[in-house]
């Protein structure tokens, strides 16, 4: 079997790490009947740290192809990718395309491996946010509609996929295999080695802060939104620091916002993030990923949104929806010993596998194939 996998995000890049070690101990295993996998970078984020030594310290393997498209419009963006998808497909002749989430490199590999007709497999499939203002709500939707493997983290993800009434089509196999991004924070925890900068920063706030990111369009591009996060965070900072990486659109915005107490961050990679989380003492985020992540690292999460695709993580209890409103983070805050005891004692629930999706996912290809 010939795959190709799509990313252009990092978290892709993570959650297909996950898959692509799945891979490599398949052939190890099955040497005669290996998988052999083509990774295209579609560049979507361009980041200078997304070098040679990210790959080598996350041991992810190097893209076959590197397509180089940045930071267009919605529409440019996934027609370009689309027409240079095409090209690859075309030159390499896959059994199937592999597709992550939800961004606008997901849906343009869908969308180019389904015109040629090369089944489509979708890892995260059937998350919603029935949001449809929000572009990754689109991508994640169109994409589900034409994919042949909906590779699902959650039974919630499932329920979606049969109201859509995907589960009875007939033409697509729907699963539950878990979350790949489970997989990585089991694997990486393990290997993650913070920074000078971070770990210095932690052993200075003695362990004791909160993590928080604020980037989606939804927030940063509304001034009273913005505003009304940022004066939240800046209020709980002076009793417990928020520490707080700032995402280049976001820190654009927040030149004529007054910040004293909020401890501002240059971005950080995946190694450092995941030991800012295990060490916090909570999460405030408005990422969708990241709302995960705390709960992998069994923490709190104060979701600076009015919906989420994890729905699972509301109804347990471990994270709670206050989109931007300044008296509702407060006062999560306020409560967030209580979430804090409820997070730890629904963690064994294992709402997202126990740490083995990616094999499910090769598992599922190789007997559908």
């Amino acid at each position: 079997m010939k795959l190709i996998t799509i990313v252009g995000a990092r978290p892709q890049f993570i959650k297909a790490a996950a898959v692509s070690r799945a891979i490599s101990q398949y052939n190890q295993k099955y040497p005669t009947h290996a998988i052999r996998e083509i990774i295209v970078h579609t560049g979507q984020h361009y980041d200078p740290n997304m070098s040679d030594v990210f790959f080598a310290q996350m041991q992810i393997p190097q893209p076959n192809y590197h397509l180089g498209i940045g930071s267009f419009s919605h529409g440019a963006m996934t027609g370009r990718m689309l027409e240079k998808i095409e090209e690859v497909i075309l030159k390499e002749k896959p059994d199937t395309v592999l597709v992550y989430g939800d961004t606008n490199s997901t849906l343009a590999g869908a969308l180019a491996a389904v015109k040629l007709h090369i089944p489509v497999a979708h890892v995260e499939a059937g998350l919603r946010s029935f949001n449809m203002r929000m572009p990754e709500e689109v991508n994640r939707v169109l994409t589900d509609q034409i994919s042949n493997w909906l590779f699902c983290p959650t039974e919630t993800a499932v329920r979606n996929l049969k109201r859509e009434g995907i589960l009875e089509s007939g033409q697509s196999l729907v699963s539950n295999v878990g979350d790949v991004m489970y997989d990585a924070a089991l694997f990486y925890k393990k290997i993650a080695q913070p920074t000078k900068a971070i770990a210095s920063l932690i052993k200075e706030l003695d362990e004791s802060f909160y993590l928080a990111t604020v980037h989606r369009a939804e927030n940063t591009d509304d001034p009273i939104k913005l505003s009304n996060t940022i004066d939240a965070l800046e209020t709980i900072s002076k009793t417990t620091p928020v520490v707080l990486p700032l995402h280049p659109r976001t820190n654009k915005l927040l030149s004529s916002q007054h910040i004293s107490y909020i401890r501002l961050i240059e971005p950080v990679g995946y190694f450092d993030m995941i030991t800012l989380l295990s060490k916090c003492n909570g999460v405030f985020t408005d990422s969708g990923g990241l709302q995960k992540e705390a709960y992998f690292f069994h923490k709190p999460c104060i979701t600076l949104r009015d919906q989420t695709e994890w729905v699972e993580l509301v109804e347990q209890g471990c994270n709670v929806l206050v989109g931007a409103d300044r008296e509702k983070i407060i006062e999560a805050e306020n409560n967030l010993i209580n979430l804090k005891e409820i997070t730890h004692n629904n963690y064994s629930n294992y709402l997202y596998g126990q740490g083995n999706s990616a094999n499910k996912v090769i598992d599922q290809l190789i007997k559908n194939s």
